[in-house]
């Protein structure tokens, strides 16, 4: 049999109540052997966009040929998709469902199969799936049934593709503006906007009822919370110097608030806390964040996974082989991407028959995680009908346009340069696709420059400059690019009007004296499309800053204009 014998016990689970699925997860997990256990706690990447096709990383990686191959020698609880050079799971919609039903079938248990869709500026799966605005610019509107409508319409294309298990919404207060790797993806730098718009995803993400075909398993991150670090998890160790009460006031609501949504599962965070845990072990290694604060005090009793073991702020202080076992001894129960997917199973199997973890501590995880499965529906309905995908995929594009249009912040006009009724207007951007969007949008000429200009391309916008009526700039990171900010400045020493739009996060409107700002947050179709809206008078802005900018101009939390 492909499937183990005591998953039948499940086919009806539907009619079941919370206490007969706890039955039929203890059942499953009675049938299992200790290598079959172990397997469940890992969440691995595969490489090849077809589960049956060899793919030459997968011999270095794995000892095998095709994804199918890896789901039948490791059986793990979970893959995980990557749209990268070189892991390149990611094409059509239908050729995702067709991957993620080969990797089914190779499974002995049904597979969490996963993926990164936060949206905005984190987006694995593009266009034809719909396209939606990230989490600031979801602050920014405001509005938690636009929150949880974004996540309902994400994950119903997300389980059409095979994919139920989705790592968003991210929950962290993004109170640090000089932080480079959550930004926007926050959703704000006030504890209850963020919380309240982190409970509406999880419902959004995971539906109103337990067993919902159109919803995945959500993923609130990073605990105990990434947003006041001024380094990046995935190249160095960051630290947050937070306090106990501190992190209780700022960076606990969202999750806490999480967990009262019923969350399905908490992702760790590779950041050190150390007036919370002196030891030095970041948060995903760590017994008194992972155990003392999220399974203790916040009564967390969910799936716990790690970030990527592959990321430097992990891997500073341990070796691969030690980190599975310290964050299983921490209370974590997935192991996400280790680099090394053999080398950790034989560590936490040979800690297991060393007595260094118990195989009850092993049983817990396992539970938990089955128990999962069978509340998302996993294990009744894993493989999807390849011949509706494209029926769903792409199919809420409207609505994902109504949302973007709300989002949009103005936060000066005082050279009353919108709406945009120029005759040769210019767009200036640091991105192509973005600019040729808003430039075709608006009959305009562009330029488009990188993030850190060029002379050469600073002269080129120069000159485009002064054939142009109105120049629209879209900004991203002027802070830390001085170049982008000279330019910017340039453009609005010409004396034409310049309208400047913070694409990113909206700290850049701090930064010139540009007399007209917006901001957009997020550079997605959507975004674009409701920016050009903006500028051509077509909609009004109706977004409000959803963090305080600080900087030689500064605006408060809650600030917009409109007309």
């Amino acid at each position: 049999m492909r499937k183990i014998a005591a998953l039948t016990l499940v086919t009806a689970m539907v009619a079941l109540t919370p206490v007969a699925r706890a039955d039929a997860s203890v059942t499953t997990l009675r049938g299992m052997s200790l290598e079959e256990k172990v397997g469940q706690l890992f969440v691995t990447y595969v490489n090849g966009q077809a589960a049956d096709v060899p793919h030459p990383k997968n011999r270095t990686d794995f000892g095998v040929d095709s994804p199918a191959e890896m789901v039948r020698k490791y059986q793990p609880g979970g893959v995980i998709y990557f749209n990268n050079s070189s892991r390149d799971n990611i094409d059509t919609p239908k050729q995702i469902a067709q991957l993620s039903n080969g990797l089914q079938k190779a499974s002995k248990i049904p597979l969490l199969i996963s993926i990164d869709q936060e949206m905005g500026q984190v987006t694995r799966i593009g266009p034809p799936a719909t396209q939606l605005p990230g989490n600031m610019a979801l602050g920014a509107g405001r509005s938690t049934q636009d929150a949880e409508e974004a996540a309902r319409i994400t994950a119903q294309e997300l389980r059409a593709m095979g994919i139920n298990q989705n790592f968003a919404p991210d929950a962290d207060v993004n109170s640090n503006p000089a932080n480079p790797i959550i930004g926007v993806r926050s959703f704000s730098s006030d504890p209850k906007l963020a919380a309240d718009m982190t409970k509406a995803q999880v419902t959004g993400y995971e539906g109103r009822h337990w067993f919902d075909p159109d919803s995945v398993t959500s993923t609130a991150k990073h605990f105990p919370g990434h947003g006041d670090t001024s380094e990046d998890s995935h190249t160095s160790l960051p630290v947050s110097n937070r306090s106990l009460d501190q992190w209780r006031q700022i960076d606990s609501p969202p999750f806490q608030a999480a967990i009262a949504g019923k969350i399905d599962s908490i992702m760790t965070a590779h950041i050190q806390v150390p007036q919370i845990d002196p030891s030095g072990n970041p948060a995903t290694l760590s017994p008194k964040i992972i155990t003392g604060l999220l399974r203790e005090e916040l009564k967390y009793d969910g799936v716990v996974v790690t970030d990527s073991l592959e990321m430097a702020g992990v891997r500073k202080l341990h070796s691969d082989a030690e980190i599975p076992v310290l964050a299983i001894k921490a209370g974590v129960d997935q192991l996400l991407m280790p680099p090394n997917l053999g080398l950790a199973v034989e560590s936490v199997l040979k800690a297991v028959r060393s007595g260094e973890i118990s195989e009850q501590r092993i049983d817990q995880s396992v539970l938990r995680i089955l128990k999962m499965k069978l509340l998302r529906g996993v294990m009744l309905n894993a493989e999807v009908d390849v011949n509706k995908v494209d029926q769903i995929v792409g199919s809420n594009t409207q609505a994902a346009q109504r949302i973007a249009d709300r989002t949009i912040t103005a936060v000066r006009n005082d050279g009353q340069a919108i709406p945009l009724n120029a005759t040769a207007p210019l767009v200036v951007g640091t991105s192509d696709a973005p600019a040729t969007a808003l430039a075709t949008r608006l009959k305009a000429t562009k330029v488009v420059t990188a993030t850190s200009p060029t002379p050469g391309q600073t002269q080129q916008a120069l000159v485009a400059a002064a054939n142009a009526d109105k120049i629209v700039v879209l900004t991203n990171g002027l802070s830390t690019r001085p170049t982008q900010l000279d330019l910017l400045n340039q453009l609005v020493a010409t004396g034409k009007p310049v309208i400047a739009v913070a694409t990113g996060v909206p700290y850049d409107v701090a930064h010139s004296n540009a007399k007209t700002w917006l901001a957009t947050y997020s550079t997605t179709t959507v975004s674009m499309e409701a920016l050009a809206k903006t500028l051509l008078g077509e909609t009004k802005p109706q977004g409000k800053l959803p963090v305080d900018v600080p900087g030689p101009t500064p605006y408060p939390f809650g600030h917009g204009v409109t007309w």
